[in-house]
């Protein structure tokens, strides 16, 4: 998989239970993780140390998420002042979406937490299988039926390809648009043979339906993929 964009991690949350269940499955990934079992314990872990990504209780006490941002990115001593913060809640309404999502939260996950959703937030989920071809010429064969035709739109497949890369860090603003991407191209990729690059597509898709957010390490996997495949293609 590509270099993990995230490893240190900070987890606040006062359910005991909800701490340990997270701290085992995110440290069973390979992360460092450190918990505060409430908003002021959270806000002093995080004003002291550096860690790359947060994952913040809305309701805790002495603070939920929202006051324990907003404090941590008003102080510009805090070591954590730039990490990426990802909010939990029981219940996600609409409106409390656009809240967090107004208070520089990068997604909101809802609880109980999906593991494999956060895996591939932060990185850690396994990649395709990297020993199957970039592409395949059986299998787009099977869709196309002749070898000239497989030709052509594997050009054309290159054009677009070469067009997606260039917008994909705008596209990633507008998750809705993107999901939309991912789908078109998921087909074409089955058209000429680019079967690791549709996994990664349909694996983007679902991350972006389900937390509503191009996470760093999401993109960074997809765009791995798609110049190894425009690579192939050359």
């Amino acid at each position: 998989m590509p270099d993990r964009l995230f490893s240190q991690l900070l987890v606040a949350d006062d359910d005991p239970s909800t701490r340990e269940f997270l701290r085992g499955a995110l440290a069973a990934m390979g992360f460092v993780v450190t918990l505060a079992e409430d908003g002021a314990q959270a806000l002093a872990l995080a004003r002291a140390r550096r860690f790359d990504a947060m994952l913040l209780d809305c309701r805790m006490p002495s603070g939920g998420a929202i006051d324990v941002l907003a404090a941590l990115r008003g102080d510009a001593a805090a070591e954590s002042r730039d990490a990426v913060a990802m909010a939990t809640s029981a219940e996600v309404p609409a409106a409390l979406r656009q809240t967090l999502a107004d208070a520089g939260f990068a997604c909101v996950i809802e609880k109980p937490c999906q593991i494999a959703s956060l895996a591939y937030a932060l990185g850690a989920s396994p990649d395709a299988e990297t020993d199957a071809p970039l592409l395949d010429d059986q299998e787009a064969l099977k869709a196309t039926g002749d070898a000239s035709v497989l030709q052509a739109l594997r050009s054309l497949f290159r054009d677009d390809l070469t067009e997606l890369i260039r917008e994909l860090d705008s596209l990633a603003n507008a998750p809705a648009t993107l999901v939309e991407r991912m789908h078109r191209l998921r087909s074409a990729c089955g058209f000429c043979g680019a079967m690791r690059l549709a996994a990664q597509a349909k694996s983007l898709q679902n991350h972006l339906m389900e937390t509503r957010w191009a996470s760093p390490a999401a993109l960074h996997r997809f765009r791995s993929e798609l110049e190894l495949t425009l690579a192939a293609l050359a």
